[in-house]
């Protein structure tokens, strides 16, 4: 789920990365379709998104070139007129409202309703005809126009990714009305360029126009690419994202199947079969995510290979996990480990010695690991002093919740059996009262606070990525076996869309 946020940006185009491809890719035989992580966009998700689709029409429209449009033509009495607009330029652009509609052609239709928009420029012509001498005209005009448009983005696929066409693109217009210079030119003259220019003009503007909507989709697209391949990439880790096999478009939401697979260092994890299924994924939230047990347990894995599964605490951190109870045989212990020490003094290190083994079961996220813990007291000046060292085999059941923006990770069942265990104030290991307090403190405070911190640091990476930009309502994350469903709502930050646009074209 970590990179969901950053493939929500953009609009229609969000609809095509979501999508990712099209029956065009080529995904070769199983085991190479096995799917580790699945999208699916249901049509609420598909409407509001495309309240956004404004901004990029309207982008569109500002940013399109628009050439010198030239014709003559031979009238009867004036000779022959020839004729000129210039500096063509967009104002007032508005619209009224936009549908989408997905369609199991392997296309999204969205329909434009009432563009209206006024177009300025200026207008020079020329006449000479028998009775006339030759004369040139230029004058500034303004031209009303009401148009709507239709699209039809198709989904072509270039190495496992989307490339969106949105070459077929249709520009019915309701009106188109000139205006010269004040209207204090002849009724004739104004009907006359409206005649010559009108379908010429029309011609242009579904030219241009629909080139820079293709050209803005394939922009936002390969930004948002960008975006998502950096979201779930962190150093030497990344998640391979690129298609598994085709989408699946239904009238009611869209669906994509991705790898998954867990790169590191040029290593790659290897997935051969796949429990997903449609029926897992309902049509009630606006957007899922479906992750297997291999994608959770490969992440992992290259997580305990970059060394990253290390924990240290000092200080405040170190005391309360110490001094969680007030009794005898707490204050007893700690005099032994840290010998009057004080904790400022004073370092744990938490580690996993072995790869975690990760289950998802209803429950929750079953991980095994074997753990080890280590308290050094750093006199001044001299080299640090291993005071406690224990190893554990430690399996606890974790329940995720995602509250405020923050990933929460909370241990719902533990368990922890002392392998190693060695101590400088009790070699002979005869003090039961010592081991008895740290497994219980392991259980009781050290395992809450190692999930905490990996709850934590997972919050600070998604953040880094952009996550917390998004407005996400509601999110849910259950559990089942082999496989985890993150199910959710959203509202879209138009401003990011805004900056974007303004930043790019």
């Amino acid at each position: 789920m970590c990179w969901a946020g950053r493939m929500m940006l953009g609009t229609f185009s969000i609809l095509l990365v979501l999508v990712h491809a099209a029956a065009a890719c080529d995904f070769g035989p199983f085991p190479y379709r096995a799917t580790g992580i699945v999208c699916r966009m249901t049509k609420p998700a598909a409407l509001l998104l495309n309240k956004e689709t404004a901004q990029v029409i309207q982008a569109a429209f500002r940013n399109a070139k628009f050439p010198n449009i030239t014709g003559e033509r031979s009238m009867r009495l004036l000779g022959r007129v020839a004729y000129g607009l210039t500096n063509i330029q967009v104002n007032d652009l508005s619209i009224e409202r936009s549908e989408v509609e997905l369609k199991e052609d392997n296309a999204i239709h969205i329909a434009i309703k009432n563009v209206t928009a006024l177009f300025k420029g200026t207008l020079t012509y020329g006449y000479s005809g028998a009775w006339f001498l030759q004369l040139f005209h230029s004058v500034d005009f303004e031209i009303e126009s009401s148009i709507d448009l239709q699209l039809s983005i198709e989904l072509t696929c270039q190495k496992d990714q989307v490339v969106p066409d949105a070459s077929d693109c249709y520009l019915p217009f309701h009106k188109l009305t000139l205006h010269l210079q004040g209207d204090k030119q002849p009724g004739w003259l104004k009907q006359l360029f409206t005649d010559f220019i009108s379908f010429t003009l029309k011609l242009v503007l579904k030219r241009e126009v629909c080139k820079e909507i293709n050209a803005v989709s394939q922009t936002l697209t390969n930004f948002i690419l960008d975006l998502a391949a950096n979201f779930v990439r962190d150093k030497d880790i990344i998640v391979d994202i690129s298609l598994a096999s085709d989408p699946v478009i239904e009238a009611s939401y869209i669906e994509s199947h991705h790898k998954g697979l867990v790169l590191y260092r040029n290593n790659s994890s290897v997935l051969t079969d796949s429990v997903f299924s449609p029926s897992l994924l309902t049509e009630s939230r606006m957007l899922y995510f479906w992750l297997s047990e291999h994608s959770l347990s490969s992440l992992a894995a290259a997580a305990f290979l970059d060394g990253r599964l290390v924990l240290n605490l000092t200080g405040g951190k170190l005391q309360e996990l110490f001094e969680m109870e007030d009794t005898e045989v707490q204050r007893k212990a700690v005099q032994m480990v840290f010998q009057g020490t004080s904790y400022n003094d004073s370092v744990a290190k938490v580690w996993s010695l072995t790869q975690p083994q990760i289950a998802l079961q209803p429950e929750g996220t079953v991980v095994r690991s074997l753990v080890a813990l280590e308290v050094s007291i750093l006199p001044t000046g001299e080299e640090p002093l291993v005071a406690l060292y224990m190893e554990k085999e430690i399996m606890v059941t974790i329940q995720a919740t995602y509250v405020e923006k923050k990933l929460i990770l909370q241990p719902v069942d533990s368990s922890a059996e002392i392998k190693v265990f060695k101590c400088t104030a009790d070699p002979s290991g005869k003090d039961p009262s010592i081991q008895s307090f740290l497994q219980n403190m392991i259980l009781v405070a050290g395992i809450p606070e190692v999930t905490s911190s990996i709850g934590s640091a997972l919050t600070s990476l998604m953040n880094s990525k952009g996550l917390d930009l998004f407005d996400i309502i509601n999110p849910e994350i259950i559990i089942r076996k082999g496989y985890v469903i993150v199910q959710l709502d959203f509202g879209f930050p138009s401003h990011l869309l805004l900056n974007f646009l303004e930043k790019s074209l």
